[in-house]
Parts: C-alpha cells; structure tokens; sequence
C-alpha cells in the first residue's frame, strides 16, 4: 500500500538502498512555500539551542540542555537531537552538515549515554525514575533521528549513529519488558518499539507491542481516549498509534485516530484553543491550542484524502504559527507522501453535539462557543472571540461540601439541565455491641453509625439559548437559610464595567444589580442580573477560586435566580 525503503542492517543499523525521500537522500530538495517556512523557523531557533547546552567539558552535565530549575532531563535533550539532525540533514537548512550541528549531537548523545541505567531506562527527575515509558518517549525522536541520519547518504555521521544504535539497543531491553503508569504508556512504548523495529528488526518488539495492543484500544463511542486530555495525551495517542500503525504494518489502528480526530473537530473553540474542561490529566482548564494534532490531521488528511483533516490542519497553521509548527519537519523528511496536495473542505462553526462518555456538550454558532458539563465542578464556559467566561460555578456552605458538581446532563425541550442531591446528616452513638470499648473513635467509624436529622439540598440548573441570550435558571431548595455564591469567572486580561470591587482581592467583584459587561480584545459579553445578600464568595467547602477575574452573585436558599449571558457585537 505505502511505497517503503528497501533496507538491509549492518553493525550500526538501518542503511537505505533507495531513496525513500528524495530531497533528502539525494540532496534535490523539493521547496513549497509551507516547507521553507517551517525550515526557516526551525534555523531561526538553532543558535538559541545551541548556546543553552552545557558546553564545559568538565561539568557533569556537558552536552545535556538545563531546564528553568537547572535540572537535565534526557527528554530535552533527546528534542535537541532531533531538531538538530532534521536541520543537519535538509538541503534546504543553513545549518545543512553543519560539522558545529554535528559536534553538538555527538556531545548530546554522550550526555544521554551517560545519563541512561544499566537497565535501559531513563529518568524523569520530576516523578519517575528507572522509567520504561519516559524511556519510550526518549527513543522516539532518538530512533527520528538515527533513520534521518542513515537516509542522508552524503553526509558522514557513522560514529554519531553508532552512539545512537548503543543507546537505542539498550532502550529496547527496557521496553521489552518494562511496566507502564497511565493508558497512553502503552502507546508510547509501542510506539517506541515500533521505531525500534524499523530500524533494528527485533522479534521481541513485535511481541511486546502484540502483548500492549491485546488489551484494546481504550475508546469510548464519543471518540474519546481514557484520559480525555484533549491537548496533550489524545494528540500524542493518535500519533502512537499512526506511527505503529505505518511502520507495524498494521491498518486497523487508524480507524480509532480517525474516531478521534472526527470528535476533535467539535473541541476547537472559535479562537484556536481546546476544549479542556473534560480532560483527567494536566491540562484540565488549561488554555492550549491544537499544535499537537498538526501531525495526526496532515497524515490522515494524505492517507484518507480527507479535505476535513486537511482544512483542520490549515487551520491549526493559521492560529499556532509556523514558527511554532516545526516539529513536523523530521515526519515530512521521512515520509515523502506528505507532501502531496490535498483539497481542502470546510470545517464545522455551527452545531450542537452531546458527546454522552465525556458528559459534555459542545454548541457554537460561528464565533461563539458553549461548553456544558456533568460530573464537573466547572459545568458552564462560553467562548466570543477573544472575550472568555472560562467556567461558571456554584457552591453553597452545605455542610462543608456544598460544591455544586452536576450528576448529569438531561436533554430538555428548551435546552439542558444539570442537578445534584446532598444530604447532610447528623449522627447517632454508635451501636451498643459493636462498642470497642476502650473510647477509640477511630475504632467507630461515622458510616456505622445511625443518621439522624438530615438535612437535603436540590440543585437544579436549567440551560437554554433563547432570543441570542444564554439563560440560565439557578434553583437550589431544600434546607432553607443556607449561603449561596455563583461564580462567573473570566478570562484575565479583560475589563469588566457595572460590578463592585471586594476587599478581598483586586480580582474578585460582586454584582449588586442590574447588568455587567465584560470586555477583551475587542469582544464583549453582558451578564446580569446581579444578586447581592452576601459578600462571602469563598464558601466553606468550595472550590478555590479559578485566576483571572471572578464576579460573584450571593443569596440564600431556597435560592432561584435567572442570569442570562450575551454574546455582544462590538
């Protein structure tokens, strides 16, 4: 199906025998506009990373890349190969077999030689050590590197693989064996193994990438990986998965990256960045944009002939930047197929979706966008351009867990509505004959005890679009007199008018009355009305507050109030 070097292995590895990519191999670069501008920035960038390295023979950590802590991890500089050998091995590069380029490398992997166990692994000095799966994500761009160097048949760099196959071969007895943390390890070390398996055919790689691959895929029906990391481990999943799936020989695994980037296309908000909100990992309500799926949407848009993956790729370009895109130059030295043209399509700006595993819906009508969770403290945000209300939240003083995290989303005629019950119970003596007898309360655990008293709490919030306003109607009942605060939080940077500053912080307001505009970059959202009882907004039991700007609406229960939010035309 795909047209593949044919190659043969000598002591240091892999050596091409036809050229696979030509502007590579034979020097004859082949130029488009997208391409020298990626090779522009990424020589724009090699002076930095050069002067960043420890260049002391003498230091400990010579030839390795300190991070802001002055801390060397391998991964870092397993980048710096990388980036380094894609600009040393492209004919359209200044730095093309630049001897000062290679100088660097043969120190790097020295570096990495000395820094790696007698096992294979590697550490990540902020959390594992005697890692297989950091060690995976090391050999990656290492292995990039070592097949980039061996199809640059006019270069000469035999001792620089040498060090690289040494490092690589030890890597694999770690792979071969070792365990893996999250579900995107599994991808990882495949895919590591994969590379591996490229380079230096290895029956035990492919039978530890079949033992990884027998445990399923873990997708759910939205198109959603385990850990729904929307801008970190999805993206990074989806090119496991394409790089086993190419170099393995094994096309099935494209079907569930598809299924991904079919659901992504509905988590990009109007200004570039992703839907983060659902995600169990690190970027959970983290600002991040879509870098990371510019490799899986340009394979699969050349693969699929997809003018949908193409134009998400496009449009990926417009809002990072080149300059920020150059990480696929080692993937488009390899692969000459993508650099085929592919015709471009429109991508979805209006629509309504409910993606039911992630609990979360995702509305927009062109430039604005609406996020609805369940099972998420954070179950509102809207997106108008550049103007951001990042979440809204509710929470009461209930017994000091009064925080306001919806059970689930139920689909209504007029929109959504989210709701939540707690009970606050008081509790009796503990039972006669399962006295421990010595006045232990450790020994009476609360949940054996009988309850008594209880109190109950209602929430129910009922969303809907109506007449260009989002409305939504707040209902708590249940225990009356309890303190309420309705957070709306927005994005720092803007400028928000009608609202009254606290004395707590410069950055937390109330709203008294009426209606309060928020403002950025030439966007505006209108909110309102106000509600003002109280002017306690960090509840006990709540959240802590998100940063940025917060405006908070105080009450008591029972507690109804309508606010409704509108997108403003500026």
């Amino acid at each position: 199906m795909y047209r593949r070097a044919f190659i043969k292995h000598t002591a240091i590895g892999l050596v091409t025998t036809s050229g696979f990519m030509a502007w590579s191999c034979k020097n004859k670069p082949v130029s488009t506009p997208l391409i020298e501008r990626l090779i522009q920035s990424l020589d724009e960038q090699i002076p930095e990373l050069l002067s960043s390295r420890i260049k002391d023979p003498a230091h400990p950590h010579f030839g390795g890349i300190p991070d802001a802590f002055q801390i060397y991890h391998a991964a870092s500089t397993a980048g710096l190969i990388q980036t380094l050998a894609t600009a040393y091995v492209s004919p359209l590069s200044k730095f093309f077999h630049n001897p000062v380029l290679q100088e660097a490398m043969m120190e790097a992997i020295d570096f990495l030689l000395r820094y790696q166990h007698p096992d294979g692994t590697i550490d990540l000095l902020t959390t594992n050590f005697h890692s297989t799966p950091d060690t995976g994500f090391v050999v990656e761009p290492l292995a990039l590197s070592y097949k980039l160097l061996a199809l640059d048949l006019n270069g000469s760099h035999e001792m620089l693989r040498t060090r690289l196959r040494s490092f690589l071969i030890l890597a694999g007895e770690a792979l071969t064996i070792g365990g893996i943390h999250t579900p995107n390890h599994r991808w990882v070390n495949s895919m590591a193994l994969s590379r591996l398996y490229d380079l230096f055919p290895d029956p035990r790689y492919r039978a530890r990438i079949d033992s990884w691959l027998a445990e399923g895929i873990d997708i759910d029906e939205d198109g959603q990986f385990t850990e729904r990391s929307a801008a970190v481990y999805s993206p990074l999943t989806d090119r496991c998965l394409i790089t086993i799936a190419r170099l393995m020989r094994m096309p099935a695994l494209y079907d569930p990256v598809r299924r991904n980037l079919d659901m992504t296309l509905y988590y990009l908000h109007p200004n570039g960045e992703m839907v983060t909100e659902a995600s169990r990992r690190q970027d959970q309500y983290q600002a991040r944009n879509a870098a990371a799926y510019y490799y899986p949407y340009w394979y699969m848009s050349v693969l699929d002939q997809s003018g949908t993956y193409s134009a998400m790729k496009i449009a990926i370009e417009q809002r990072v930047g080149v300059k920020n895109l150059t990480g696929i130059l080692p993937y488009l030295l390899e692969d000459e197929r993508l650099g085929k043209n592919i015709p471009v399509d429109s991508l979805p700006l209006d629509y309504e979706k409910i993606f039911v595993s992630s609990s979360l819906v995702r509305w927009r009508q062109g430039q604005t966008d609406v996020s609805l969770l369940a099972k998420n403290s954070t179950w509102f945000t809207l997106h108008h351009h550049h103007a951001v209300i990042q979440a809204i939240r509710l929470s009461t003083a209930f017994f000091g867990k009064g925080q306001f995290i919806p059970e689930q989303i139920i689909k209504t005629n007029k929109g959504y509505r989210l709701n939540q019950t707690l009970e606050g119970p008081y509790f009796q003596p503990f039972p006669k004959d399962s006295l421990p007898g010595d006045g232990n309360w450790e020994k009476m655990p609360r949940d054996k005890r009988p309850k008594s008293e209880i109190q109950v709490l209602n929430y129910t919030v009922d969303i809907y679009f109506e007449n260009q306003n989002w409305n939504l109607e707040i209902d708590i009942e249940g225990t009356d007199g309890v303190p309420v605060a309705v957070e709306l939080s927005f994005r720092a940077g803007g400028k928000l008018s009608n609202v009254e500053n606290t004395e707590e912080s410069a950055e937390v307001y109330l709203l008294p009355e009426g209606q309060a505009t928020y403002t950025h970059q030439g966007s505006a959202i209108q909110f309102g009305p106000g509600k003002n009882e109280h002017r306690w907004t960090q509840l006990r039991g709540a959240e802590p507050r998100i940063p940025g700007m917060s405006v908070y609406l105080t009450g008591y229960t029972p507690f109804k109030h309508l606010v409704q939010i509108k997108p403003l035309e500026l």
